[in-house]
Order: structure tokens, then C-alpha cells, then sequence
């Protein structure tokens, strides 16, 4: 699988970039990033990159990318670049793994990867890997527990708190009504109470 946990150093060179673990893409329009290639080693290394996208562990391209018109570039012994640009595909909701091949064993040293996500399905970020090729459980029933728990402390919150006094306003029929003659009397005199 494309997408594995790996530690952060190549043999023969490192790649980096700019890009989270998961971008909204739609599919057509530009997908800018700096990547950084460092050579750590004590001699001048040459590289290529390569581009590939992978759906479900399929395959599906597979490109060489240019670097200043050229698919080999050099990196000083002990030294980094900083490259520029930006990838464009009519595919989403894929995974795009760029490798740093080495010329001299031409196997790839080091890689990054970030998942392509459509933006109908980016309600939520994907599941978490937890292992090369498996994945766990997606946020929402990760964050349900949560939810819940939450909405049973509202509900609490709102059962013991004092509830607030009502004010009646009744016509003077009503007062009459409802209360002894002459407390009715005392309350609708223009005294009010006495």
C-alpha cells in the first residue's frame, strides 16, 4: 500500500513537503505545494521525482515530474532544495504518493503521500491508517460517544436549574373570579394592596 507510516530519513536523500495527510481536491484545478529534497549524504547525489495515484491499492497513473525541464536535478552533498509547483489531475478521492528516486540504484529512497479527498465526502477527514493497507474507524463514530455525552450533560444542566417565576397577568373578571371576594377587592381597589 501507498500510504504506510515510515520513519523520516531516506539512505540516500529525504523528501518533504508542504501538504497535510488529507486535502479537499477538485478534480481539474491546480494543487500547489514546495516540496524539499535534502541530501544528507557526504557526496553529491542526483534525483528524480515521481508521481503516482492510487485508488483502492490499484494503480492508476504513474508520471516522471519535471524539475526545471529536467527529470534528473542535483542536490549538493549535505544540502537541500526547495522546489515549487503544482500538480493538476481530473481524479479525487485518491491517494498521491510523490517518490525521490535515486539515480545511481534507481529505487526510490524516500516518499510522501497525502489523500486526495472529493469535496462531497469531505463532511469529515478519512479514517486515521492504523497499520499499512488497514483502516480504522472513520471520526464519526469516533466522535458519537462524544456527542452523546455531551447532550446528556445539557439535559442535566437544564433539570436542576431553578425554573424562572412566572408573571400572570389576569383581566379584572379573572381576579374575580378566582379569589375570595375580598381579597379580589383589595387587589383591584386603585390602591392596590392596603
Amino acid at each position: 500500500m501507498p500510504l504506510q507510516i515510515r520513519v523520516m530519513a531516506g539512505k540516500l536523500g529525504d523528501i518533504f513537503w508542504d501538504l497535510g495527510s488529507w486535502i479537499v481536491y477538485y478534480p481539474g484545478f491546480d494543487l500547489g505545494c514546495t516540496i524539499y529534497v535534502a541530501n544528507h549524504t557526504d557526496t553529491e547525489k542526483e534525483y528524480a521525482l515521481m508521481a503516482r495515484l492510487f485508488r483502492d491499492g490499484a494503480l492508476l497513473i504513474e508520471e516522471a515530474l519535471p524539475v526545471y525541464g529536467h527529470t534528473w536535478f542535483t542536490v549538493a552533498a549535505g544540502d537541500f532544495i526547495r522546489l515549487f509547483g503544482a500538480f493538476r489531475y481530473d481524479e479525487t478521492g485518491v491517494i498521491l504518493e510523490v517518490s525521490l528516486v535515486e539515480r545511481e540504484t534507481e529505487e526510490a529512497t524516500d516518499s510522501v503521500s497525502t489523500i486526495l479527498v472529493s469535496p462531497e465526502a469531505a463532511v469529515l477527514p478519512p479514517a486515521w491508517p492504523v497499520a499499512p493497507g488497514v483502516y480504522g474507524a472513520d471520526w464519526l463514530s469516533l466522535m458519537m460517544p462524544l456527542m452523546m455525552m455531551a447532550m446528556l450533560g445539557m439535559i442535566m444542566a437544564s433539570a436542576f436549574r431553578p425554573e424562572k417565576e412566572k408573571i400572570i397577568v389576569a383581566s379584572p373578571e379573572e381576579i374575580r373570579r378566582l379569589l375570595p371576594p375580598e381579597e379580589a377587592r383589595k387587589l383591584l381597589s386603585p390602591g392596590g394592596t392596603e
